[in-house]
């Protein structure tokens, strides 16, 4: 594994799993109540449980991708769950400024960069990849969706190229007129896939996963 500071390029994904450490109208959240009393960074940890509990995408020394990593919850998560047998890398252009275990290291980088050349980055091969990865936000429900397809897209291409064989990816994307060609494009590259909507989405959010397993 190679750090490597990159620029920062294309469409920026800054707004990742930044709610709990917002004020104004969410406070009131029990979620992001709770990632606060549970020593997590961000209420979207709570979605990657229940993801893990449907599908079991995580298992004890795998090797996990987290792409738009900060501020760290998901990292939190695939650490314990992997455990000190396995290891996690996240990827982000923003900083991570929690504690991390000690199998846990934090690359800055732009996803995009790392689709296009992944030798850049990293010199091995994960047993999952994680997107949790949001663009800046404009109101605009289908510029909103195209800049997330744009996302998905490249996390997709990385795990075309980093995952194995028979290995799993999970990706958030806001629904659009992109949506379905998405998934097709993850029906391609997966024995089996599932569009799965957490509990703790927040009800007002156009954002949805796609799971895919077995890794053709």
């Amino acid at each position: 594994m190679k750090p490597r500071r990159a620029a920062a390029v294309g469409v920026r994904n800054p707004r990742k799993k930044r709610g709990a450490l917002r004020t104004g109208g969410w406070d009131d959240d029990p979620f992001t109540r709770r990632a606060q009393r549970e020593n997590f960074p961000a209420r979207s940890v709570y979605k990657l449980q229940e993801i893990q509990k449907r599908f079991s995408i995580l298992r004890k020394g795998d090797r996990v991708l987290d792409l738009g990593c900060a501020p760290g919850s998901w990292l939190l998560y695939a650490a314990e769950v992997a455990g000190s047998a396995g290891r996690v890398v996240g990827l982000d252009l923003s900083p991570v400024t929690i504690a991390l275990p000690a199998h846990v290291t934090v690359l800055t980088g732009d996803v995009f960069e790392l689709a296009q050349r992944p030798a850049d980055f990293c010199e091995e091969a994960f047993d999952v990849v994680l997107s949790d990865m949001a663009p800046a936000t404009t109101g605009s429900r289908g510029v909103d969706a195209a800049r997330s397809f744009n996302l998905c897209t490249a996390a997709l291409a990385v795990a075309r190229r980093l995952l194995v064989p028979g290995g799993a990816f999970v990706c958030k994307i806001f629904q659009g007129e992109d949506f379905k060609r998405f998934i097709d494009a993850v029906r391609a590259d997966f024995a089996e896939q599932r569009v799965f909507k957490p509990q703790s989405s927040r009800k007002a959010s156009s954002e949805i996963y796609l799971v895919g397993k077995g890794k053709k």
